[in-house]
């Protein structure tokens, strides 16, 4: 679920990604900046309901990167969208 699929709110975040472009586990992140595991790992995993920015920006000086490369938005596909049959 680290996409965000299953999240009404249509925001994905995009950690492991950026984990694994940089050769860095959660537990090294974790002490860089000063979150815990287990609170890095409800983000990763899309079950987190908010982010402080102060502990945004903290990932993105660690993780050298914006906000944006962090966190993306997929809005859900509304169903009056599609194509009509008739």
């Amino acid at each position: 679920m680290g996409e965000g699929a299953d999240d009404p709110t249509g925001v994905v975040v995009h950690l492991d990604a950026l984990l694994e472009e940089r050769g860095m586990t959660l537990a090294e992140l974790s002490r860089q900046v000063g979150v815990t595991v287990v609170n890095l790992s409800v983000l990763k995993n899309g079950r987190a309901k908010a982010i402080r920015f102060s502990t945004l920006a903290r990932l993105c000086a660690v993780l050298r990167c914006q906000p944006g490369d962090l966190l993306g938005y997929r809005p859900a596909p509304n169903p009056t969208d599609s194509p009509s049959a008739d």
